[in-house]
C-alpha cells in the first residue's frame, strides 16, 4: 500500500499537492470504476472498502491505471465505531480532502440488524455517509473549495421516510427499505448544502443509472435472481455508471453548484419528497441522534 509520508506532506505546500478524492465502497463496482476514472485524471485517490484483500487489490489496480498515490482504508461502514475509526485514520494520514464521494451502499431482501442494533440498509446507505461526512467536514472546509458527492438513485422517487418505523421493525420490505435510504441520500445532500451555504463546500446527489454489478448479491430478491440476469446486456457498465460521479467530482463549472440532483451528468429535478425541506431537517435531527452527533439547526 502506497502512502505519502508525514515528512513529505509537511514539506509540500497544500495548494501544490494533487487534488485528493476519498471514495467509499470502492473495492468494486461503481466505486472502483469512479476511482479508476479519477486516477486517469491525475487525482490522488483514497478508497474505503470492507474486505482487506479486495480493497488492496483495487488500490493496486487504480495505482496501475495512473494514480500516483492510492491510500486504502479498511472499514465495515455498517458499524458506527468503524466509521469513527476510519474517519480518525483518514484525518491522521491525509493532508487534505478535496472531494468526498459517498458511494457505499447495499440492498438486502431480508431484514438484517447491525452491531449498533439498526436496520442494515438504513445504517449503510444513509447513516454511514451521514456520519462520515460530518466527521470529515472540518477537513473539507479547510481545503475549500471542496465537494461532497452522494450516490443516490432514481429509486428515491418511490421512497418515503417513515419516521414511525425507520428501522423496519413493524413491517419490512427490502425494496421499501432501499427506496427510503435512497430518498434519505437526496434529503441529506440537500440539507447539507443548506447548512454549508457560504463555506465553498458543495453537496450534490446523483443517480448512476442501472449498472451491471454484484449489487445486492449477499441477499438478493427474487427479481434479482430471475429478471436481472435477463436485463444485464442492457444495463450500464460500471464505467458508464461512474460517469456522473466523476463529472460531479471534477467539472470546473460545478465548483459553486450545490444542492442539486444529477443524472447522466446533467442536473434534473428530484422527486417532490426529495425537495421537502421540513422532512430533510427532521431527518437530519433524527440521524444525528442515531449516530450520537450534536445537531444544531442551520442559522
Amino acid at each position: 500500500m502506497s502512502r505519502r509520508s508525514d515528512a513529505a506532506a509537511r514539506s509540500t505546500p497544500l495548494e501544490s499537492q494533487p487534488r485528493v478524492v476519498l471514495i467509499t465502497g470502492a473495492s468494486g463496482g461503481i466505486g472502483k470504476a469512479t476511482a479508476l476514472g479519477l486516477a486517469r485524471a491525475g487525482m490522488h485517490l483514497a478508497i474505503v472498502g470492507r474486505d482487506r484483500q479486495r480493497t488492496e487489490a483495487a488500490a493496486l489496480e487504480i495505482r496501475e491505471a495512473g494514480a500516483g498515490t492510492v491510500d486504502a482504508f479498511i472499514a465495515d461502514l455498517s458499524s458506527q465505531a468503524e466509521v469513527r475509526r476510519v474517519a480518525d485514520e483518514v484525518q491522521q494520514r491525509m493532508p487534505r480532502i478535496d472531494v468526498l464521494v459517498n458511494n457505499v451502499g447495499g440492498f438486502w431482501q431480508t431484514r438484517h440488524v447491525t452491531v449498533d442494533g439498526l436496520e442494515r440498509t438504513f445504517a449503510v446507505n444513509h447513516l454511514a455517509p451521514f456520519l462520515l461526512t460530518n466527521l470529515l467536514l472540518d477537513l473539507l472546509r479547510r481545503n475549500a473549495p471542496s465537494r461532497v458527492v452522494t450516490v443516490s438513485s432514481n429509486a428515491h422517487r418511490t421512497g418515503r421516510i417513515d419516521f414511525d418505523d425507520l428501522q423496519g421493525e413493524r413491517s419490512y420490505s427490502g425494496s421499501r427499505a432501499y427506496d427510503q435510504s435512497k430518498l434519505a441520500n437526496v434529503l441529506f445532500a440537500f440539507e447539507l448544502a443548506r447548512r454549508l451555504h457560504g463555506t465553498r463546500v458543495t453537496s450534490n446527489a446523483l443517480h448512476p443509472g442501472v449498472v451491471r454489478t454484484s449489487f445486492g448479491a449477499e441477499d438478493p430478491a427474487a427479481v434479482q435472481r430471475t429478471i436481472v440476469p435477463l436485463l444485464r446486456p442492457f444495463m450500464k457498465t460500471p464505467a458508464q455508471g461512474a460517469a456522473t460521479s466523476i463529472h460531479l467530482s471534477t467539472a470546473p463549472d460545478l465548483e459553486q453548484i450545490t444542492g442539486g440532483f444529477f443524472s447522466s451528468s446533467a442536473r434534473v429535478r428530484p422527486s417532490r419528497r426529495g425537495e421537502d425541506q421540513a422532512v430533510a431537517e427532521h431527518l437530519w435531527l433524527v440521524s444525528s441522534e442515531l449516530v450520537g452527533l450534536d445537531a444544531p439547526r442551520p442559522s
